[in-house]
């Protein structure tokens, strides 16, 4: 992803609704802009433009999806299920700040099902699939080499951590079991994955971090296939529990990002 694709993609506004959605009724397209404005919010959030901690108003959401409030507290009320928001009465909904446990708990979760997906992507990926991984991790260690030098496009760091969910659902696909990829997905995994780097601004990754990986997955047999996704989920929970050392709890209970204290003039 270079620079003139990543300014494409800031240009790009939120799809308008279809003409079915908007000829089947009311409900309908509320519906389908409660599915637009979680979208857009969730998206918001994986970039950091909705970082960690901050408030969430539904009508300035609302105003700048250009949409009514109802379809955003639906789009909210999807995210807190999710986990990705909390609401506290009297308090107000924002953006979750992960508790140790939670990061944890994910990272277990995780674990559990990429260490299978790895361990049948070594069984049973064809000869071709195996080699496009390959490909896939030397380009992922590429585009976070280049995040160092493009840390504040938030457009560029999205499009680097989309391309890198792929990689992980290609093993999962190559896997060959529906059922696995399907768990994969539903309990978003790679998404509060993506969250937590985003939150912890984990972006410096050694040169060959993902080359090593795939390398292992296509030549390796199943049992070191899952070691070595193993050790790739574990460096990476460590990192992330170590940036949360960065954030702290407030007097109200909510969790916020500690910044250093500025000099007095």
């Amino acid at each position: 992803m270079n620079k003139k694709s990543a300014s494409h993609a800031r240009r790009k506004t939120a799809p308008p609704i279809s003409s079915a959605a908007a000829a089947a009724g009311p409900h309908v397209r509320t519906h389908s802009l409660a599915v637009r404005a979680y979208l857009e919010i969730r998206n918001q959030i994986l970039k950091g433009e909705l970082p960690v901690g901050m408030a969430l108003a539904r009508r300035k959401l609302a105003a700048a999806l250009n949409i009514s409030v109802p379809p955003v507290s639906e789009a909210l009320q999807r995210l807190e299920r999710e986990g990705l928001v909390e609401s506290k009465p009297r308090v107000g909904t924002r953006v979750r700040i992960p508790t140790r446990q939670d990061i944890e708990d994910r990272s277990l979760v995780r674990e559990a099902l990429e260490t299978q997906a790895a361990r049948l992507f070594a069984e049973r990926a064809t000869a071709a699939e195996k080699k496009e991984l390959r490909q896939m991790g030397r380009r992922v260690d590429q585009l976070y080499a280049a995040c160092e030098k493009s840390s504040d496009d938030r457009e560029f760091l999205f499009s680097v951590n989309t391309y890198h969910m792929k990689l992980h659902l290609h093993i999962a696909e190559c896997a060959r079991c529906p059922a696995l990829r399907d768990a994969i997905e539903k309990e978003q995994v790679l998404i509060f994955n993506w969250l937590y780097d985003t939150a912890v601004e984990r972006r410096s990754l050694a040169s060959d971090y993902h080359s090593r990986l795939t390398d292992i997955l296509a030549r390796n047999t199943p049992a070191q296939a899952d070691a070595a996704m193993r050790q790739h989920i574990r460096h990476g929970l460590q990192e992330v529990l170590s940036g949360l050392a960065r954030m702290d709890d407030t007097e109200n209970g909510w969790r916020q990002k500690k910044y250093p204290k500025q000099p007095r003039p």
